[in-house]
């Protein structure tokens, strides 16, 4: 996972990140956070908002819409747009 500290939409998605892999019974994965602090880096890191999370080096929520920056991130869901994708769109991409 791939964040800036300016966003509070992180944690949100860490959150549902973890429901979802406790759902799974995954405790064998572990998450990485790497916190994004500079524009230099959110270019090196192809970084498309805050959060950003990636299985296995790819983005699975990716449209090709995301520009590269220190910005929150908004997720299309089932109910809206959303800072962080649902607990069960994440079930869905880590299964």
């Amino acid at each position: 996972m791939l964040y800036f500290e300016g966003c509070p939409n992180w944690t949100v998605a860490d959150e549902r990140l973890a429901q979802a892999l406790t759902t799974l019974r995954r405790d064998d994965i572990t998450v990485e956070r790497r916190q994004v602090e500079t524009t230099t880096q959110a270019e090196e890191f192809g970084f498309t908002g805050s959060p950003t999370i990636r299985v296995d080096g790819r983005d699975p929520f990716a449209t090709g819409e995301q520009h590269v920056g220190l910005a929150c991130r908004v997720y299309s869901t089932p109910k809206g747009l959303s800072g962080s994708p649902t607990v069960e769109q994440l079930v869905e991409v880590l299964s």
